[in-house]
Order: C-alpha cells, then structure tokens, then sequence
C-alpha cells in the first residue's frame, strides 16, 4: 500500500478546502441554527465537481478514483463544513447515484446520473423502516408486479434528503416469502402518484440536512425502473457500505482536523491562572488524544479507499472496525473539544458545539455500533 498523496490530489484537497472555506462556511452557523438545508452550497458543490467526482466524464463526472473522492470528503471537514451538508452530499452521491450508476442501464445512467452530478437532482435511498433497521430483511415494504408495471406499499424512515428529493431509490420485497434474496430495488421521481415524503424530522445534530419517512401508498412504477434484476437489492445495499465505510466516514476524520486545530489555538490563547491552559497537563492528554483518533481513523478510511480502488472485494471485518471506531470513538474526542473551551463550549458561536451534536449521529447511522460488534464477532 502506498501511504502518499499524488501532487495531483494534495492540490486537489487544498482547492477544495479553499472553495468551501470562502463559498460554504460562511453560511453554516446560521443554517444549523435556523435548521434550514443550503441549496445554494449544494448546487456550488455540484458545479466544483464534488458531487460527481468519481463518475466519469462522460456522465458529468470527474472521472477521479475513489481515494480522491474521499480526500475530497475529509476536505469539507477540515474546512470547517457542517455534518449535516455532508451527510446529504453522501446520501445523495453514493447512496443514490452510484447506485444507479453501477446497476442501472445505459438509459437510466444517461437520464439520471448527469442531473445529479451536477446537482441539479437531488437523490436519496429508502432502506430503513420503522420496525426494520439493521435488520434490513425484515421490511416490509412490497413491490408486486403487474403487468408492465410494480406496485409498491410501505414506509421508509430515518431517510436523508427525503422531503427534498428529486429521486430515490428504494427498496422493497418483490417476493415476501424469502428474507434478503427477496429484496429488490426501484428508482422512483419525484411527483409519481402514490409517492409523498412526510415532514422533516426535528434532529438533535446533522440539523441542515432534512430527513424525513417517505410513504409509498400503491405507488404505480414502470418495470422499467427496476434496478438491475428482482432479487438483487440486498446485494446492492451491502455494495453501498464500500461508500459509507469510506466516503462518507471521511468528513468526520476531516473535522477531527479541524477541532485539533481550533483546540490548539484556543489552548495557547487563553489565560488561566497566569498561564494558557495548553500548558497543563490535563489539556495537553486531550489535545493528544484528538490527534491520535485523527491519525488511526484516517488510516482506517483510507486503506478501505484503496482496496476499493485496486479493485479488491470489501472485507467486512474491516468496514466494521472503521465504522465501530469512528462512530464511537469520535464521541470522547468532541467531547473534550467541548470541555476544553469550558462555558464557551456549550455555546453556539463556537463551532465545537455544532460539531459535538453532528458526531453524535456516527454510532448510529449507516449501522449501529451494536450492530458491528456483532458483525465483527461473527466474522471472527
């Protein structure tokens, strides 16, 4: 494994720190604060070309490799972005549109994937349900097919971009009898009768991006829409995790970097006792344990990256491990960013607030921390 950047992509991530520095940042207190998503960034993101990075040109991509794509995640993070635009980023180009991309037809790949590289659609994925989370088998969300048509009747939950999406895709069982080889996945737009997403929820973080359930009451799709074959779904979903344990993990080993970074500042300025309190002790095992969390969580991230860019099949044991150590590990290192700026902390003029209350999602979505203790100890 080769452990450095090209000089292509250590320029690509200083652009992209730069581009969201002066064009997203500005912007992000007052979003979190009013719980409102920023269009404008996310259609800026799509005209940089952070939205389609690793499509190809073709389809209005950038035709990068996965590394790069993920450098630009942590990118957003160091700038200072907010996890709530980053989530709807990762649901929208990975969860969504690559899904597409990498199962759909040649028809669906040139009607979709252009529109949300560009950000011009936004996409979300409808896997969770109310009763059916980790346990994704069992949902219960059905598509019957008739005719030239499916039919579909459930609910999905918990899902990013829901109330703002203008494409999804969704999964349901086309055959109820079986568990996960009865799971197959849909590509249904906005506007198609039967189709409705349902208010957005109040969030305690990731307060920018908007979740909400969508409700699929005998929604009338053409065959046409299914992705790949009927059966296929469950494999598709497991094929996002490559994206979650990489790409969309990226932005928290990111704003690590950027909470050591304003911790560090803050420890030599100010004053207590005669002394900044970067002099003592107990401050400086906090500052050490942030950057010790950045430097394995990156590790981490990035060796799952670049498997997937030689092409080598996701070891699952390993995604776990990433995902089990970001998610919870990232909980103490918040907290003591916000303990280290005392009162000033608790507040929502510093960022080390906002950042505390987004981490506070990384043991809970895309796999619970539960859940990969168990996958661990299974593959074990």
């Amino acid at each position: 494994m080769d452990f450095s950047f090209s000089r292509e992509q250590v320029m690509f991530k200083k652009e992209v720190i730069r581009f969201a520095k002066k064009e997203i940042v500005p912007r992000v207190q007052e979003h979190d604060l009013n719980g409102e998503f920023d269009f404008q960034s996310f259609r800026k993101m799509g005209d940089f070309g952070i939205l389609g990075l690793h499509f190809p040109e073709e389809l209005g991509g950038g035709g990068a490799d996965v590394v790069t794509t993920v450098l630009a995640g942590e990118a957003l993070g160091e700038a200072g972005v907010d996890g709530g635009l980053t989530l709807a980023y990762g649901a929208h180009s990975f969860l969504c549109a690559d899904t597409i991309f990498r199962h759909g037809t040649d028809a669906q790949r040139q009607h979709y994937i252009p529109k949300l590289a560009s950000g011009e659609w936004i996409g979300c994925m409808g896997l969770s349900e109310p009763d059916a989370g980790s346990d994704v088998a069992s949902m219960s969300t059905t598509a019957t097919r008739q005719g030239d048509t499916y039919v579909l009747n459930g609910t999905k939950m918990w899902i990013t971009n829901g109330p703002i999406a203008d494409v999804a895709v969704v999964y349901a069982k086309t055959d109820p009898d079986q568990q996960h080889a009865g799971i197959s996945a849909f590509i249904i737009d906005k506007g198609t009768p039967g189709f409705s997403a349902g208010p957005p929820l109040l969030k305690m973080g990731v307060r920018t991006s908007k979740t909400s359930e969508l409700v699929l009451n005998n929604c009338v799709i053409p065959a046409e829409n299914l992705l790949g074959n009927e059966g296929e779904g469950f494999l598709m979903a497991m094929q996002t995790v490559e994206w979650d344990r990489s790409a969309l993990l990226a932005p928290f080993v990111g704003s690590t970097t950027y909470l050591v970074k304003k911790c560090a500042d803050y420890a030599k300025g100010r004053v207590q006792f005669g002394k900044p309190i970067g002099h003592y002790q107990a401050i400086k095992r906090k500052l050490a344990d942030m950057r010790i969390f950045g430097e394995a969580a990156r590790a981490l991230v990035y060796r799952i990256a670049w498997c997937k860019d030689q092409g080598r099949p996701l070891n699952h044991l390993e995604a776990a491990v990433a995902k089990l150590f970001i998610g919870d590990w990232s909980l103490p290192v918040t907290n003591d960013a916000v303990t280290l700026h005392g009162g000033y902390g608790y507040t929502h003029e510093f960022d080390v607030e906002r950042i505390f209350r987004d981490t506070r999602l990384a043991p809970i979505g895309g796999g619970t921390s539960e859940v990969q203790k168990m996958i661990i100890s299974r593959l074990m």
